[in-house]
């Protein structure tokens, strides 16, 4: 299937935010997938993994979080490795943005792609777009159909909304897929919110021995097949479950 990648402009509250949109090139109606961007920024693989997405039958959506300090701002992790400046940058995109903040780029990146504020979607994240997962389903239970997190990031703090004070009460199907061997983000950090969820069918959780942060991006230091693998065929198999 031929995929066509268009980058779009909307309006939000903080100003003009780009949005790519990856779709099977042709008029035809699919279902949406919004996707959450990881720390580094909205890169080539994430085009990719859009791309790769969009070829199953997806119009998969997703907005530029870094908006507010530029636009389409990225970091390779290779270049981070040489460039003293990467990862103090990088942490303050992350420290600058807040949970309400991501959600509405997530509702403004879907109406300007024209999807219909009450189209059903689901939805993915990698790392910190992992916790924007879960916010997206407790924010709208009843459109979002299911979600997806990969080396999640941030699932529990001690901050009166950390968001395993409500994982239980989660209502639509969710799977994260955490690598045993993650630097960043370590098994032992998300374990409030793996309690808060243990007892519920629609939530399956994946842990990977060998896999650390970041075990989606081919051609990355840190890619482990395995777990990427594992993680797309149970994303896929979600997600048109979901849709059915």
């Amino acid at each position: 299937m031929t995929v066509r990648e268009t980058t779009i402009d909307v309006t939000t509250d903080d100003g003009e935010m780009a949005v790519v949109v990856a779709r099977p090139d042709d008029t035809a109606d699919y279902p949406v997938v919004l996707y959450f961007i990881d720390a580094p920024g909205l890169r080539p693989a994430t085009r990719a993994f859009m791309a790769r997405m969009a070829e199953t039958g997806y119009i998969v959506v997703a907005p530029d979080l870094h908006h507010r300090h530029g636009r389409l701002l990225y970091f390779e992790p290779a270049d981070a490795v040489h460039n003293p400046d990467a990862r103090p940058t990088i942490r303050r995109w992350i420290q600058s943005m807040t949970d309400d903040q991501i959600q509405h780029d997530g509702a403004c990146a879907l109406a300007g792609a024209g999807v219909a504020d009450d189209t059903p979607y689901a939805t993915i994240g990698f790392c910190l777009g992992a916790r924007a997962v879960v916010r997206a389903m407790e924010r709208e239970p009843s459109r979002v159909v299911a979600g997806a997190g990969w080396h999640p990031s941030f699932l529990a703090d001690d901050e009166p909304d950390s968001p395993h004070l409500t994982a239980g009460e989660l209502t639509q199907p969710l799977y994260l897929g955490i690598g045993e061997a993650d630097q960043v983000q370590s098994i032992a950090m998300h374990q409030r919110f793996l309690d808060a969820v243990v007892g519920l069918d629609h939530v399956e959780v994946r842990t990977f021995a060998d896999a650390d942060h970041g075990f989606s991006w081919p051609g990355y230091p840190t890619y482990d097949e395995t777990a990427a693998e594992s993680s797309w065929t149970a994303t896929l198999d979600l997600f048109a479950n979901a849709f059915v």
